[in-house]
């Protein structure tokens, strides 16, 4: 789809690619960079649900991939207390290899300034706070088996869900619950657990009323976003995303979480559908 978008928009109107890396899975990074080399189009990657992830042929093999925000010109990682690798309060970073780039970089964080009191544009004022930075600090050596956990946790997820009948390995089947697809390229390192579900919305409720706590990312579509509407596009122009936003579902996921906390997740989605 952003191949045949390319094809036919306006050259002029084209300043970057901009995957998203969401959930903590890759974006499909071998097709997306062949794109932005054919099209000469910088890529700037989100990665900020990803610190961790990988794409490559094999993902599991070490040296045989490479990590997520190392594909583009620059990428921005979040690190929200709720990220897999969180701050005590918010924070987050831009990489890049541009000398050049890293340069304006770190004037724009602070006023557009290159030295005290000289302002060379206009920038922001959002510096990293050193307490943030030594909590990161702590905390990064442990990024990887944290990783690790939740993807444990998620394969223990699509086994239940298997087991219960709720859900099945094939995606083309018809079952209340669709799970998360990891492509076979990716390291996937699961910032979310991410299901479809049929009657989502009702199924939420229900799981809420027993104290199991649920999340929508992201019940309205950017193209439907109020602040977007000066892009001219409305409903049904993205209906992937519209159907996405319609039926997703985020089920509780954490290294700490146990697989008997997870049986209770899937039964009470199972009393639902019953």
């Amino acid at each position: 789809l952003v191949e045949n978008f390319l094809r036919q928009a306006p050259r002029t109107h084209l300043r970057a690619l901009l995957p998203v890396h969401l959930y903590g899975q890759c974006a499909d990074m071998a097709a997306l960079s062949s794109l932005a080399e054919e099209f000469r189009l910088p890529m700037i990657e989100d990665a900020a649900q990803a610190i961790g992830a990988a794409w490559g042929k094999d993902s599991s093999a070490a040296g045989r991939s490479s990590r997520a925000g190392s594909f583009g010109v620059s990428a921005a990682f979040s690190f929200y207390p709720t990220k897999n690798l969180s701050a005590f309060g918010d924070a987050g970073i831009v990489t890049t290899s541009h000398p050049d780039m890293a340069a304006h970089m770190r004037r724009l964080r602070n006023h557009g300034s290159p030295r005290r009191y000289v302002h060379e544009e206009f920038g922001w004022n959002c510096r990293l706070d050193a307490i943030q930075a030594a909590v990161l600090r702590v905390k990064l050596k442990y990024i990887d088996r944290w990783n690790l956990a939740r993807r444990e946790r998620a394969s223990i997820y699509d086994r239940l869900f298997i087991e219960s009948g709720l859900a099945s390995q094939d995606r083309s089947a018809e079952n209340p619950i669709r799970l998360p697809y990891t492509a076979p390229q990716a390291h996937h390192v699961f910032h979310q657990y991410v299901v479809r579900a049929y009657r989502r919305d009702e199924l939420r409720e229900f799981l809420a009323a027993r104290k199991i706590g649920t999340e929508v990312y992201y019940p309205i579509p950017l193209h439907m976003q109020e602040s977007f509407v000066y892009l001219g596009y409305r409903e049904g122009d993205f209906p992937e995303a519209e159907r996405a936003a319609r039926e997703v579902l985020a089920l509780p996921i954490f290294p700490e979480l146990t697989e008997a906390e997870q049986r209770r997740v899937v039964e009470n989605i199972a009393d639902f559908y019953c």
